[in-house]
C-alpha cells in the first residue's frame, strides 16, 4: 500500500474511533406546548402520510412524474448530534417526494404573530433541489394526504432552494384577491441566501400583525421587511392605471432640443484640419544613424549545400538586428512625432436650442383602476390546515427535524435552545475534527509524495553513476531503473518519429540546422535518430543495443513517412 493512502486510511480510522468513543447527550422530547411541534419520535408514522399522486405536464395533461421518492425517519449519518435524535430523511435521488401531516384543528394566524421554524441537514450537500416547507391551506374541500402534490393549495412556502442560478431562501405567501376571490403568489424581493452546510441549519420565519416579517438563519437575522412593500407582485394594485383607450396625438412633439436654424458656420472654421500634426519643435536625437537599417543579412550565414535555386528559389541570408543600432539613439529614417493640432475643430454642427414646439414626454391619462382594492392586513393569512414537504432534488439524505409552528417568537427560540443549540455544538465539533484530520492526512500525503520523488531521484542518480563505470553491471543490479529509463527514452523517440511523420505529409517542409544547412523535416528527424544509434554503436556496450534498435526503427518510420509523400 502506498504511504499516502495508508496515512489517509489511518487518519480516517482514527477519526472514526474518536467519533464513536465521544459521548453524546441523549435526546429528550420537548415539554414545550405549541399549536404544532414535530420531533419525529417513534410514533411519527401515525401522523405523517406519503403521497401517491402523480405530477402532470401542463401542455397535454399527461403524467410526467410519480411522487415515489422514499421517506424515512432515522438518525443522521453525517455529524450526528444528540444520541437517539431522529429526523425525517428524504432518501431518493432525482425523485419527486411528497409527505404531509394534517392538523386536527386548523391554525388561524389572524391578528397574531406567526412563527415557522424547522431544521435542515444537507448530509450530502445541495447541488440542485429544494428543502423548503409548505403550510397547507385549510379549505372546505380539505386536503387528502395521498393526493398531496404541487397543485395542493398552500398558505406559505418557506425555506432553501438551490439549482443553477437559483440560490435563495423562499418566502412565498398566497394572497386572496378580495374582488375576484382568486389567489396569487407573492414572492419576497431580494431573498436571503441559504446556508449550505452538512451540519444542521435552523430556519425561522416570524410574521407580525403589523405586516412586518423577519427571517433568521441559525438565530441570526438575515432578512426583514414589510408584506406591503417588499413582495412582488405587490399585495395591493395601483389605484389608477393608464387608460388603454388613450392614444398619443399625431402632432405631439417629444423632441426637447433642435439645431438652431439661424446658426451659421464661422468663416474660420476649417473642417478639413487634421486631428494630429507633426511636432515642428522636435529635433532628431544626437547619434541617430539615419543611413543604417534596423536589420541586416547575417554575414555568417552560408547557403546550404542542398539548396536548389530552381526548386527552392533564390537563397537569402536570414536577417539579424543591426549591431550598429544597439548603442545608437536609433536607425533608419527619422520621423517627427505627432501632436494634437491646436487648429482642429472637426465637423461643424449647429448648436442645440429649446424646441418651441416641445410638449414633453407623452403618457396616457390615468383612470381609476376597476380592479383596485386595498388590503391593509395581508398578514391575516388563510387558516393553516397542515404541513408538508413537496420536493424534487438531485441530492438525497436531506434531513428535516424540530418543526415549530406557533405564535410566540420567544417560545420558538426556547425550543431551539433545547434542540438546535445543543446539537449544533456537537456537530460543529465533529466537523472541525474532520477538517483537522483531513488537513493532517493531506500533510502526510504531501510528505510521502516528496519522499517518494526523492527516493526515485536517488535511485536514478545511483544508476547513472554506476552505468558510467560499467553499464552492463548497472543494468543487472538495477533492472527496474534501467527499464524505466528505457521506456521513457523510447517514448521520446516515438514522439519525434510521430512529429516527423505528420510534418512529412504533403509538400516538403524545410528547416535550417545549427550549421546553416537547410534540410526537410523527415531527413532531420531521421538523421537525429541515426545519430543516436551511431552513438550507441560507438560505445560498444551491448546493453545499449536495444536503444540502437529503437532509434533505427524510428528512422525507418520516418523513411516510410517521407516515401508516402
Amino acid at each position: 500500500m502506498k504511504p499516502a493512502v495508508a496515512a489517509a486510511l489511518a487518519a480516517f480510522a482514527l477519526a472514526e474511533v474518536v467519533s464513536a468513543d465521544a459521548p453524546r447527550p441523549q435526546f429528550t422530547p420537548t415539554s414545550i406546548q405549541a399549536p404544532f411541534i414535530e420531533q419525529f419520535t417513534p410514533d411519527w408514522s401515525e401522523r405523517w402520510s406519503t403521497s401517491q399522486a402523480s405530477k402532470f405536464q401542463k401542455e397535454d395533461d399527461t403524467e410526467a412524474f410519480k411522487y415515489d421518492g422514499v421517506w424515512s425517519v432515522e438518525e443522521p449519518e453525517v455529524f450526528p448530534g444528540l444520541a437517539g435524535d431522529a429526523g425525517l430523511v428524504l432518501k431518493s435521488k432525482a425523485k419527486q417526494h411528497a409527505i404531509s401531516h394534517l392538523f386536527d384543528n386548523p391554525i388561524d394566524p389572524k391578528g397574531k404573530p406567526l412563527v415557522v421554524q424547522y431544521e435542515v441537514k444537507l448530509q450530502k450537500g445541495l447541488g440542485c433541489g429544494g428543502a423548503y416547507i409548505k403550510l397547507l391551506s385549510a379549505t372546505e374541500a380539505g386536503v387528502t394526504p395521498e393526493e398531496f402534490s404541487d397543485k395542493t393549495p398552500y398558505t406559505i412556502m418557506f425555506g432553501p432552494d438551490k439549482c443553477g442560478q437559483t440560490n435563495k431562501v423562499h418566502f412565498i405567501f398566497r394572497h386572496k384577491n378580495p374582488k375576484t376571490g382568486e389567489f396569487e403568489e407573492k414572492h419576497v424581493k431580494y431573498p436571503a441566501y441559504p446556508k449550505l452546510a452538512k451540519t444542521s441549519t435552523l430556519y425561522t420565519l416570524v410574521v407580525q400583525p403589523d405586516q412586518t416579517f423577519e427571517i433568521f438563519i441559525n438565530n441570526e437575522s438575515k432578512k426583514k421587511g414589510s408584506l406591503l412593500e417588499d413582495f412582488e407582485p405587490a399585495v395591493n394594485p395601483e389605484a389608477e392605471i393608464d387608460d388603454p383607450e388613450d392614444k398619443k396625438p399625431a402632432d405631439w412633439v417629444e423632441q426637447a432640443k433642435i439645431p438652431d436654424p439661424k446658426a451659421t458656420k464661422p468663416a474660420d472654421w476649417d473642417e478639413d484640419a487634421p486631428l494630429e500634426i507633426p511636432d515642428e519643435d522636435a529635433v532628431k536625437p544626437e547619434g541617430w544613424l539615419e543611413d543604417e537599417p534596423l536589420t541586416i543579412p547575417d554575414p555568417d550565414a552560408q547557403k546550404p549545400e542542398e539548396w536548389d535555386d530552381e526548386e527552392d528559389g533564390e537563397w537569402f541570408a536570414p536577417s539579424i538586428p543591426n549591431p550598429k543600432c544597439e548603442a545608437a539613439a536609433g536607425c533608419g529614417e527619422w520621423v517627427r512625432p505627432v501632436i494634437r493640432n491646436p487648429a482642429y475643430k472637426g465637423k461643424w454642427s449647429a448648436p442645440l436650442i429649446d424646441n418651441p414646439n416641445y410638449k414633453g414626454v407623452w403618457a396616457p391619462r390615468k383612470i381609476p383602476n376597476p380592479n383596485y382594492f386595498e388590503d391593509k392586513s395581508p398578514a391575516d393569512f388563510n387558516p393553516i390546515g397542515g404541513v408538508g414537504f413537496e420536493l424534487w432534488t438531485m441530492d438525497e439524505d436531506i434531513l428535516f427535524d424540530n418543526i415549530y409552528i406557533g405564535h410566540d417568537p420567544a417560545q420558538a427560540k426556547a425550543f431551539s435552545a433545547e434542540t438546535f443549540e445543543q446539537k449544533i455544538k456537537i456537530e460543529q465539533g465533529q466537523e472541525d475534527k474532520e477538517k483537522e484530520t483531513a488537513a493532517k492526512a493531506a500533510e502526510d500525503a504531501a510528505a510521502s509524495a516528496a519522499g517518494f520523488v526523492g527516493q526515485v531521484q536517488s535511485h536514478v542518480n545511483t544508476f547513472i553513476a554506476r552505468a558510467r563505470q560499467d553499464p552492463i553491471e548497472a543494468i543487472k543490479e538495477m533492472p527496474q531503473v534501467a527499464g524505466g529509463l528505457g521506456a521513457a527514452f523510447a517514448g521520446l523517440l516515438g514522439i519525434v518519429g510521430l512529429v516527423g511523420g505528420v510534418l512529412g505529409g504533403g509538400s516538403k517542409v524545410k528547416v535550417t540546422t545549427k550549421d546553416g544547412k537547410k534540410v526537410d523535416v523527415p531527413t532531420a528527424v531521421k538523421g537525429k535518430a541515426k545519430e543516436v544509434a551511431d552513438k550507441a554503436t560507438a560505445t560498444g556496450v551491448q546493453a545499449k543495443d536495444a536503444v540502437k534498435k529503437r532509434a533505427n526503427a524510428v528512422a525507418a518510420k520516418v523513411d516510410d513517412a517521407a516515401d508516402d509523400e
